[in-house]
């Protein structure tokens, strides 16, 4: 026997979990029978074990990309260090719209990550030039976070007002477009505030690298 049904109104994994805990409460199966949960909640399933594997390789990645264009653990932490802002700033804006974690709002932290250590790194490039002139820290930091200003802001804006017509779509598809795009909105709103305030700070007070 199947039973079917469209889920609306809310997201498809707590749905699943309450009918679970319901139907293992009311509903117990005939001697040699047992019940499967299929569809859409099977595919939902499958994308999270893979995106389980994919994220921490994704996160690495950057890490390693990072050290290897800025030659310094140092530097690279702190480009890094957007990256968890980004996210918390993308979970913020998911939980005052009030939209659970699915797999479309997880791509979008994957996305806002790249972008949010872009930002970072070629902030975090224009200081260590400065640094390398002779230029005191602050004066560095400082220069370097002006000089880098547009650039940061631009990367920023368009993806952040690109994805605006997505962020509040009504139509067919907006279950997937939503979550993306309100995750893409808050957390590079949070990581530029970052890029372009926090990691100068910080690079100011860092010790210059031994050359």
């Amino acid at each position: 026997m199947i039973v079917q049904a469209n889920v609306r109104g809310r997201d498809l994994g707590s749905f699943v979990a309450e009918a679970q805990s319901k139907v293992a409460e009311n509903v117990q199966p005939p001697p040699s029978g047992w019940l499967d949960w299929g569809g859409q909640f099977e595919n939902l399933q499958r994308a999270a074990t893979r995106l389980a594997l994919i994220v921490p390789i994704v996160f690495l990645t950057i890490a390693i990309l990072l050290v290897l264009a800025l030659r310094s653990w140092k530097d690279a932490a702190l480009v890094f260090a957007g990256v968890p802002l980004a996210l918390v700033g993308g979970a913020l804006t998911l939980a005052l719209r009030g939209m659970p974690l699915s797999i479309s709002a997880a791509v979008g932290f994957i996305a806002v990550s790249g972008v949010a250590t872009l930002n970072g790194l070629v902030l975090m490039q224009a200081i260590r030039e400065r640094t390398a002139s002779g230029l005191p820290g602050p004066q560095a930091a400082l220069e370097g976070a002006v000089a880098r200003l547009r650039p940061v802001l631009t990367t920023a804006l368009v993806a952040v007002l690109g994805f605006v017509p997505m962020a509040f779509a009504t139509g067919a598809g907006s279950e997937v477009q939503k979550p993306l795009a309100t995750v893409v909105i808050g957390g590079l709103t949070t990581a530029t505030l970052l890029t372009l305030i926090v990691l100068p700070v910080l690079a100011a007070l860092r010790k210059p690298p031994v050359s």
